[in-house]
């Protein structure tokens, strides 16, 4: 079967690796266009357009796809699948071909742009990744394949991504399978048991020491790498590069710098938590206890 691959960041091109692995055919890539990246803003292309590039895969980098119809028409294929490509397909170009899309969470659960950083946030123990038929509606689709994958503990955004996209790869391949052979069977989703995901700002990761330190957990594994967590100290803003509930062997008021000696805790409610690895204003992420023995905290400071 030919397929017309669209996607962009690291998610992607793991199912675009299992896809070229397979029997299947991937005639064209379709990513988002090179981007200003870092303090130089040098320009960078997506991992799906260098691995695309790297295994002799026609790229197509449209600023908008849907205005690029004709150019698309002339792509020979027989099904189009995305994974995290970050535009939305018109019904114009849905009606071109059928389309399948890879989705990291257990659908209807989860529709939305960020279901492995929620499912982290608020703690789920489940999650997974479900195959389903586009449709102009977020993630409405009829679902072709579902497989659940049990959460860790030291699961992060990063880790999830990592074991999501390798399922999905391996999961797209199974669905091109089944419709090939004629076996597949599409099921319409509850829409009455959706939820919706949230997109993420910077502020999401700004640390609130009212809350428990579980959750205050849960937000550096969903939020750790990317937009990253901080707290202020004053007029400092330290980001937080490891977070561990320390409640069994500590308690204080929310905010309060309960140790500044060799480990940092703060109180949060009904408990603490330490800090492992923190970054002062224009300074490098550092173990705690590096970071305590050159930082000066001023007198009655909290953490907020």
């Amino acid at each position: 079967m030919k397929i017309l691959f669209l996607g962009t960041p690291h998610f992607s091109r793991l199912v675009l690796e299992k896809l070229c692995a397979s029997k299947h055919e991937v005639v064209g890539v379709i990513t988002q266009p090179d981007r200003p990246s870092g303090r130089g803003h040098k320009m960078v292309a997506s991992e799906v357009k260098e691995y695309a590039l790297s295994n002799n895969i026609p790229v197509y980098t449209f600023e908008r796809v849907n205005r690029s119809m004709d150019e698309v028409r002339k792509i020979n294929y027989d099904y189009a699948l995305t994974a995290s490509f970050g535009q939305i397909l018109s019904s114009e170009f849905l009606a071109n071909r059928p389309c399948l899309n890879v989705h990291p969470s257990l659908l209807p659960k989860y529709r939305g742009a960020t279901p492995i950083q929620t499912a982290l946030l608020n703690g789920d123990k489940v999650t997974g990744v479900t195959i389903m038929k586009m449709v102009r509606e977020v993630d409405a689709g009829d679902i072709l394949l579902q497989e659940k994958y049990d959460i860790l503990d030291e699961d992060t955004t990063d880790t999830l991504m990592e074991k999501l996209g390798v399922m999905g790869g391996e999961m797209a391949v199974k669905a091109f399978d089944l419709i090939e052979s004629g076996k597949a069977k599409f099921i319409p989703q509850d829409a009455e048991q959706a939820t919706f995901v949230k997109m993420i700002s910077k502020e999401d990761g700004k640390i609130d020491f009212n809350k428990s330190a579980k959750e205050i957990v849960n937000q550096f594994r969903a939020y750790g790498s990317k937009p990253s967590v901080y707290f202020n100290l004053g007029e400092d803003v330290i980001k937080v590069g490891g977070v561990k509930d320390a409640s069994l062997e500590f308690s204080g008021k929310a905010g309060e710098l309960i140790s500044t000696k060799k480990r940092l805790i703060i109180g949060c409610k009904n408990g603490a938590v330490e800090i492992l690895y923190a970054q002062a204003p224009s300074g490098k992420m550092l173990k705690a206890q590096d970071f305590l023995n050159g930082y000066h905290f001023k007198e009655g400071v909290n953490a907020e």
